[in-house]
Parts: structure tokens; C-alpha cells; sequence
């Protein structure tokens, strides 16, 4: 039975479109927007998501399809969005518990004791976080200024609110205070996130 919210969901067709099968992400981060979407709308929303993503248990460091998680995502939007204050707001939410859970995984907690408090060096070290997590996309850190850096994302796939979420949420386990991500759509897979804090 096709789930209502999918063929509702701006920009996921386009989305679909440009993914191939060999565009993954690990397990982990199904699972746990899968538990986010539980906590937050109930085992019913948990159970619609849980169908589109395909229906099957996901082992946290085994790689499925990214076009099953866009699914996913944006069907828990469109579930959450009208009692957690909009598809933004949800998005950003489901991009921190993202970060949550890589970083309690080994390969998070491994990019957390070298980075140490010091943003910068938190930021130099997501690109290689990603790529061993998504096999999609490229990812690149700018240096703008003591307080300010730019991610620079190439054929990413989430949507983003979701990496503002991610980022915030990453950049807010270092020393950095009062942190603010701004991400600036260049196309349809590229966007540039400016990320400052005090």
C-alpha cells in the first residue's frame, strides 16, 4: 500500500531521481530516525516510516539505499510536522538525533577524542566522518575566521534543514557557544552551510 505522505513531499521525487543505488547510508541512522519518529509521533507514525525506508531490520553499520532514507525522512516530516512546528523544525530535530547517534558509534566517538573541544578541528573532521558513513557525495571544510567556518556539500541528498541540524548538533559537542548554521542552496544536490559561533 503506497504511503500517502511520499507522493506529497516537495522535492523528493527530484530527489529520487538523482540517487543510484550505490548512494548508502549505514544502518544506524535509519535506525535511529526510526526511534526519533517513535518518541515523537508515536509507534503508528514509527510503523508508516519504518514501510517506505523498506520494511526491514537495519543492521547499524550495513548500508542500504539513501533513496529508502529520504523516504523515510520526509514521510516522518509530513507526520510530525503540523505538532512540532513545521517541516523545518522537524527536519532540524531528526538531523541532531542523526548526529547523536553517529556519535556514539565507534567511528563518532574516535572523530570526537581527536578533535577534542576546539570547533575547527570538529569541522576539519567531518568530511572524513561522512565518508565513512555515506558512501555519496563530497564534502570540504573553509576556515573563515576564528569563530567562522563554511562545510561545503556537493551531491548531498538530505535535505537542508537536516544538515543544519546535524551540524548544529556536532559543532555544539565542542567548546563552541550560541552556534548558528545557515545552509545556502547553490543546486539540487550542492549547497554551502556557514556555521559561526561565539
Amino acid at each position: 500500500m503506497p504511503a500517502t505522505p511520499l507522493t506529497i513531499a516537495p522535492g523528493l521525487e527530484q530527489l529520487l531521481s538523482l540517487a543510484t543505488p550505490a548512494d548508502t547510508a549505514r544502518g544506524m541512522f535509519f535506525n535511529g530516525l526510526l526511534e526519533a519518529v517513535r518518541v515523537l509521533g508515536g509507534e503508528e507514525a514509527r510503523g508508516k516510516c519504518h514501510t517506505v525506508a523498506g520494511g526491514k531490520k537495519f543492521v547499524d553499520f550495513f548500508n542500504y539505499p539513501v533513496s529508502d532514507l529520504m523516504k523515510a525522512i520526509f514521510t516522518a516530516t509530513d507526520l510530525l510536522a503540523p505538532k512540532l512546528g513545521g517541516r523545518d523544525a522537524v527536519l532540524r530535530q531528526l538531523g541532531r538525533r542523526a548526529t547523536d547517534d553517529f556519535l556514539s558509534s565507534t567511528v563518532g566517538k574516535t572523530m570526537m577524542a581527536l578533535a577534542g573541544t576546539d570547533p575547527h578541528r570538529l569541522l576539519a573532521a567531518f568530511p572524513n566522518a561522512c565518508r565513512a558513513s555515506l558512501s555519496y557525495g563530497e564534502r570540504s571544510v573553509e576556515r573563515l575566521g576564528d569563530r567562522q567556518a563554511r562545510l561545503i556539500a556537493r551531491r548531498d541528498f538530505l535535505p537542508l534543514p537536516y544538515n543544519e541540524g546535524i551540524l548544529t548538533a556536532a559543532v555544539e559537542q565542542s567548546m563552541a557557544r550560541d552556534v548558528v548554521v545557515q545552509g545556502r542552496r547553490l543546486g539540487p544536490l550542492d549547497v554551502d552551510y556557514d556555521i559561526s559561533w561565539s
